[in-house]
């Protein structure tokens, strides 16, 4: 087995600025070294990816309610 050491706080940063892969990415890097954070990281890039997905799907949603042509006449 390796031996645990423990890895800068830094590696967080990966799964917030890239979210799911960030996350993938860190887990692989940090997986031998600092399991703990190595597997903390993983879960923040997914739940990352879950709340922006669901603001997508909200944000998608409320295209339907716009106005057609944002109340814009474009006829020339």
């Amino acid at each position: 087995m390796y031996p645990e050491r423990p890895r800068s706080n830094w590696w967080f940063l990966l799964p917030i600025f890239m979210g799911l892969i960030g996350g993938i990415i860190a887990y692989f890097v940090l997986r031998h070294d600092d399991p703990k954070k190595a597997k903390n990281c993983l879960y923040l890039g997914i739940i990352l990816a879950v709340i922006g997905f669901g603001l997508n799907i909200l944000f998608a949603a409320q295209l339907s309610e716009l106005e057609q042509n944002f109340g814009f006449d474009v006829n020339v």
